[in-house]
């Protein structure tokens, strides 16, 4: 099913995507091509647990990554549909 996004929605992932880390951290985890663990972006990215975590929080509240526990743990994958909606909204903006 085709996700339609509405420009409250617009606007939280455009902000979200703002920030050269949690690009860095979105392309990170698309690479891995599966779920990825925090500990794992830690060592990608040189960065602190609590910074991270902060990125992570922004791109999980604009629906951009999908979490899982695992055990005490979180994994991240890259919510594919919500990508493909944004990129269809920005379609027509293009040359």
């Amino acid at each position: 099913m085709k996700r339609q996004l509405d420009i409250k929605e617009i606007e939280k992932i455009s902000k979200a995507l703002g920030d050269p880390y949690r690009l860095k951290i979105i392309e990170a985890i698309n690479k891995q091509n599966e779920w990825t663990q925090c500990s794992a972006l830690l060592d990608m990215l040189d960065l602190a647990q609590s910074t991270v975590s902060h990125h992570i929080k922004q791109l999980v509240d604009a629906d951009l990554l999908i979490s899982e526990k695992d055990g005490r743990n979180c994994k991240y994958e890259v919510n594919k549909d919500v990508f493909s909606a944004y990129i269809k909204f920005l379609s027509p903006f293009k040359e």
